[in-house]
């Protein structure tokens, strides 16, 4: 339907609608696929059977070392399913959806239907616009304060998606949570499986896997693609962990807020529910033009993740932290096409 470089531009105008509900949930996947996801794996896949969509965590797109119970992996499918719940209210419908819905089969996160025909909130049509627009921005930001009224909304957002959102405050917190980041860094840096994994993600820009994390996302310009081999054998030799924790701090100093999503408990429905609030927290940013970068090294490190939990008074369990603030657009990553991502 659209060319790989069109992912990102998909247009609302092509929807069938005089098409079957096969069509048009294939369509909706459209949106559903420019979520975030670690390592930009897009660990999501797709099977579209007697007007329903199903939502299957997809283990081969794993981060065995980074993320070995498949939290983040499911928390990334969690962000597609609520962009393709939004995008199911802006074309009319409610969608009927159930979550977990075979006990036999864990992987199977969700079966979604396109339910009644339902008019759409404006709240709904606002986030709706912010996906095409939402990408991780993991440049430096200006020195503008996040208003506290937005950390608050952003607070309700993920609220609602049974989540929390708890802000980083007062120097000395910000200070523990700056050192906690600088020791993930290490110990991952350090490990030689671990650099071999995020190597094993590096695309040049021109790849045709459209997945990973091309070269510029690493601050190396397009125009050196080139060094896209070297880039990626110097991060399976090299524990880079002292420059790239300096990079961390460096990127927390000129962050205005830092922001850490929790839930009550820790398992793959809390996953998945965390997933849906931080895209729900990522596209209310994206509204008023606030950028997201991700900063989960302690989150991903389990002695760390104890150490940030106490840190937050043990008040649930720590799943995403988020960096944000206000800057310069940047070009989005790569997405693989709905075609790839539907399987029979």
């Amino acid at each position: 339907m659209f060319m790989r470089t069109d992912i990102w531009n998909v247009q609302e105008t092509d929807f069938p609608a005089t098409g079957t509900p096969e069509e048009k949930l294939k369509f909706i996947l459209n949106y559903a696929i420019l979520a975030p996801s670690s390592h930009n794996t897009q660990p999501w896949c797709f099977k579209i059977d007697s007007g329903a969509i199903y939502l299957l965590a997809d283990r081969t797109r794993g981060l065995p070392v980074a993320d070995p119970d498949g939290r983040e992996l499911i928390i990334s499918c969690g962000a597609a399913l609520f962009n393709l719940r939004i995008a199911l209210h802006h074309f009319g419908y409610t969608g009927k959806i159930k979550t977990f819905p075979d006990p036999t089969n864990p992987d199977l996160l969700a079966c979604i239907e396109l339910g009644h025909s339902s008019g759409e909130t404006t709240d709904g049509k606002l986030l709706f616009q912010a996906i095409k627009k939402r990408h991780t921005n993991r440049h430096d930001y200006q020195d503008w304060n996040v208003p506290e009224t937005l950390l608050k909304t952003l607070q309700k957002d993920a609220i609602s998606e049974g989540a929390n959102l708890q802000i980083v405050k007062g120097d000395i917190l910000r200070a523990s949570v700056t050192e906690l980041i600088a020791q993930g860094d290490h110990l991952q840096m350090a490990d030689p499986n671990f650099r071999n994994e995020l190597a094993t993600w590096v695309r040049p820009s021109t790849s045709k896997s459209h997945d990973g994390l091309p070269i510029y996302t690493h601050g190396i310009d397009e125009h050196f693609e080139f060094a896209t081999p070297l880039f990626a054998f110097v991060l399976r030799t090299l524990d880079m962990g002292y420059s790239i924790a300096e990079r961390s701090r460096k990127l927390l100093e000129c962050s205005p807020a830092i922001v850490i999503l929790t839930t009550e408990s820790d398992k793959p429905a809390d996953w998945l529910a965390a997933g849906q609030a931080l895209e729900r927290v990522l596209l209310r940013a994206q509204v008023v033009k606030l950028f997201a970068s991700f900063l989960n090294q302690p989150v991903q490190v389990p002695e760390l993740r104890s150490q940030l939990s106490k840190l937050l008074g043990d008040k649930g369990y720590p799943q995403i932290m988020l960096r944000l603030g206000f800057g310069l657009e940047t070009k989005p990553t790569p997405r693989r096409t709905v075609d790839e991502v539907v399987s029979n």
